[in-house]
Parts: C-alpha cells; structure tokens; sequence
C-alpha cells in the first residue's frame, strides 16, 4: 500500500496541539500559570526557530502527566479536544484525507507531540497508524519520561525505517505532507514531499526545489 504520511501540527491541524495542551493546563489552573506558561512559549519559539532540544522539551511537558492518574487524564483529554482540537480541525484537511483512502493509500501521522495528547486526535482523523513520542507508563502511571527515540526532525526518519522493518511496508510512491522546516529529512525521503502552510524556510526549499506547496486553511 502506498503510504500518505502526514505531520499533524500546523498541518492537518490548524494549531499546534502540544503548545495549545500547555495553554489548556494554565487555564484549568492545573500548573503554574506564570513559570509554566513562560516555558511553553519558550519551548514553542524554540520549535518555530528550528532550535528545540526535545529531549528538553518532552521532559518539561510530559511532568504534568505524572501528576494524575491515568483516568483522570482520560477526562482531561476528552474536554481537550471538544474545546481545543475540535475547533483547530479543518475540512479540507478531511478531504485530503479522504482523497487518499479512497485510493487505497495507508494514513500514517508522524509527529513530534508525544502520544498521550496526540493518539486520540490521530483516531478522531482516522489515521491507519501513528508515530509519536511514546510516554513511558511504570504500574500505570506516567514516569515523565519517553521510550525510545522521539520522532523529531531526523528521529521522524528513525522511527519511520523501524516501523517499516516491522511491518514491510516501503516508501515507494510515497507521499508526506508537512508545514515546517523540522520535517525537512522526511521531506527528503518521500516519492511526493508537499509543504502545507509551510513556514518561511520551507516555503523558500518548496520553491527552490520545485516542491507541491498546498493550503489546508479553511
């Protein structure tokens, strides 16, 4: 099966769903309102920039998840995304979507926002498969640190080959669909690299190399 691979934040998403579940822990009042907000805008700059340690970052934003049990994070989650995801979805990214399961494509969301917040949304989207940052979980509590390597820039590659030994899968006519200039070594590997609402440095690669730059905004 053909794979269509896809970035979530900022691209299928019209929102960032890491930076946007830091916002809604300060305003449910269930961390720091001042030093926690001050680090997530800290960590999201540093994102946008291309200069994120995230390794750095995962421990900042997975430590909340230490602090609750994992139903009461289910409950969280659930009014996450009727208040925060719900609103970021769009309709042409649904369409997209669409158009590539009807041709018998293999949905696969890569991102780097780790699984615990993007797992239910990759669901809601009707992905095949995802590929996150996966929390570690010791006597079904969140430890606060990750197993693995995290797909984040060159890591998405990692992941992606030990995925595709694993099930035999091969990127042949592949497609991936990005916004940001940290997706570029994926971009690279893929049959059909597409920018989607691309920042300015992968706007200015898409031109130089001739690559599909599309619009998902409704």
């Amino acid at each position: 099966m053909t794979l269509a691979i896809f970035d979530l934040d900022g691209t299928l998403l019209n929102g960032d769903s890491d930076y946007t579940w830091g916002q809604f822990l300060v305003e449910k009042g269930l961390v720091d309102s001042h030093d926690y907000k001050l680090a997530n805008d800290k960590f999201f700059e540093e994102y946008q920039t291309g200069t994120l340690d995230i390794h750095e970052y995962l421990a900042f934003s997975l430590e909340p998840l230490t602090k609750f049990s994992r139903e009461e994070l289910a409950k969280l989650h659930d009014i996450f995304m009727q208040e925060k995801i719900q609103p970021m979805m769009q309709e042409k990214a649904n369409a997209l979507l669409q158009h590539h399961k009807d041709q018998g494509h293999f949905l696969l969301m890569i991102t780097a926002t780790n699984q615990f917040v993007t797992g239910p949304i990759g669901d809601a989207l009707g992905m095949d498969h995802i590929i996150a940052p996966v929390p570690e979980i010791i006597n079904d509590h969140y430890t606060g640190k990750i197993v693995g390597v995290p797909s984040f820039q060159a890591g998405k590659v990692t992941r992606l080959n030990d995925w595709l030994d694993e099930t035999g899968h091969t990127m042949e006519g592949s497609f991936f669909y990005s916004d940001s200039r940290n997706d570029l070594p994926l971009l690279e590997l893929v049959t059909h690299p597409i920018a989607v609402d691309a920042d300015e440095t992968l706007t200015k690669i898409a031109q130089d190399r001739g690559w599909q730059h599309i619009s998902l905004r409704d």
